[in-house]
């Protein structure tokens, strides 16, 4: 404001369903949530020197009993390890051994897995990885840390595949919901048409248009365009459901559903969905997640509370043993996710080659880190079998310049080796060995602080080439490498 700044703080009284617009549907059902209101809360104004804000935060924290998870004993926003790269490995109960050495090999703590579920909501693991569940699970962790290795896991928080006990046979009441209306007439089990008496919630096409009425999951095509409102094309019976006849003044609630195919939840599913997560990681000892999808949540109906909620119902679900000791991001943030999260890693390998997947977005993301107080991730990339050593090293020339970590996923096959009956086996690298290997030099020197200030400065510039050679305990020849030719070292080392 012209006389200065004025700081405004509000709250949603969400005692009382309420319709709004959300996530692309004009009409939204937003039912009410119970949850004691402000009694209680706090605000925590304060002012200091920039420089001083992450250390004022972080007492700001402990005083108030709010999540200060650490990192090899430092808390997580300033520990020196906190952003450490790590493999994605998408191992199982038959090779987690080498999904260990891959990662030893790197010289990294830890491994993580992809995909390693059937289903999303009860997360039950794939039987051909993990044929014992949850156990084998367990096992693969505990052989893991013996080596001296973390694993981890990937999620998308509270999305619910098809396949899962909450969908099939019987669909949990707690799926999140558009809105619902009513059977305008009693329909048998084959009827392919149903009329309800208000088109509103069912207009927008969906990735799964679905309505559940009683028991029953039904898909339909379309609704009408005009009174009588009818959902047209419809299969019965969808996903495993039973087909059944429903009286007249049935409710139809059209079921809130993802681009991915997947079916979400209301508030109180939501943070089952993250107490079963934690529940997980409490069994196998798991010590790296990520809530990806965590904007899923917002099939709350609630905003960015809805992701709150599922955040820190997983992390007070946590055993004394791994609460705020398990390294975690998410897809997005908010001021709530702040506390809990030790990095965000966004950028992904899908869209183009090595160096050109999202550059620009890693790259920008850099500066939003730093403005926000959170360890630098550079986000995935995907070691495919024409990934060079070059390319590799122009990766970790950049973690080094912006002092930042990366996520590598390859596969277990990785460095297997040609055979003369079979020639190379699928996903193998004739480069993957020499790429680990620079890997461990790399994120050495990184974690070391080996690099100065204009060294950094260099290694940011993405039109530079750069290779590393280790020369002696904590020191290291850093070359500029132009049209494949070595210049003259800098010699680099630990401080």
């Amino acid at each position: 404001m012209p006389f200065g700044s004025v700081l405004q703080a509000f709250c949603r009284d969400r005692g009382s369903d309420r319709v709004l617009s959300n996530w692309g549907h004009d009409k939204y059902l937003a039912p009410a949530l119970h949850d004691g209101g402000v009694i209680g809360s706090k605000i925590a104004l304060f002012a200091c020197t920039a420089a001083d804000a992450l250390t004022t935060l972080g007492a700001i924290e402990q005083a108030e009993g709010l999540p200060h998870p650490t990192v090899d004993g430092v808390w997580g926003k300033t520990s020196p390890t906190a952003n450490a790269s790590y493999l994605i490995v998408d191992f199982g109960e038959q090779n987690i051994d080498q999904a260990i050495a891959l990662t030893r090999r790197a010289g990294l703590r830890y491994v993580y897995h992809s995909s390693p579920f059937a289903t999303w909501g009860h997360f039950q693991l794939k039987p051909n990885l993990f044929p014992h569940g949850w156990d084998g699970l367990r096992e693969c962790v505990e052989k893991a840390r013996a080596a001296g290795i973390g694993v981890g896991f990937h999620t998308l928080s509270n999305f619910i595949t098809t396949n899962d006990p909450y969908v099939t046979p019987k669909p949990d009441p707690r799926l999140a919901r558009v809105g619902s209306a009513k059977l305008v007439g009693a329909v048998d089990a084959q009827a392919k048409e149903i009329e309800v008496d208000a088109p509103d919630y069912f207009r927008r096409s969906s990735a799964l248009n679905t309505v559940v009425v009683g028991d029953e999951l039904v898909r339909y095509a379309a609704v009408s365009a005009a009174a009588p409102w009818r959902l047209t094309g419809c299969e019965r019976g969808a996903f495993g459901t039973k087909a059944a006849a429903h009286g007249a003044g049935a409710a139809a609630g059209r079921l809130m559903d993802h681009d991915y195919k997947v079916f979400l939840t209301d508030a109180s599913l939501s943070v089952e969905v993250a107490r079963k997560i934690a529940e997980l990681c409490n069994h196998a000892g798991i010590r790296q997640i990520s809530l990806d999808g965590l904007e899923g949540n917002w099939s709350t109906g609630h905003g960015q509370y809805g992701r709150a909620l599922f955040t820190d119902a997983w992390y007070n679900a946590l055993s004394p043993e791994l609460k705020g000791q398990v390294r975690n991001d998410a897809s997005n943030p908010c001021h709530w996710t702040w506390h809990m999260a030790t990095y965000y890693n966004w950028g992904e390998p899908w869209y183009a080659g090595f160096r050109e997947s999202q550059t620009l977005y890693r790259f920008k993301n850099q500066m939003f880190y730093t403005r926000n107080l959170l360890p630098r991730m550079l986000g995935w990339f995907a070691l495919r079998e024409n990934t060079s050593l070059a390319d590799a090293e122009w990766l970790l020339a950049r973690a080094a310049g912006y002092g930042a970590g990366f996520t590598l996923a390859m596969s277990p096959d990785s460095l297997a080796q040609q055979s003369a009956a079979s020639g190379t086996v699928a996903g193998a690298n004739k480069s993957a060995g020499a790429i680990l290997d620079a890997i461990r030099e790399w994120e050495t020197a990184r974690l070391a602080g080996a690099f100065p200030a204009e060294v950094k400065a260099l290694l940011r510039d993405n039109k530079r080439e750069f290779h590393l050679e280790r020369v002696g305990d904590g020191q290291w020849d850093l070359y500029p490498v132009v049209a494949g030719q070595r210049g003259t070292a800098v010699r680099v080392g630990r401080r």
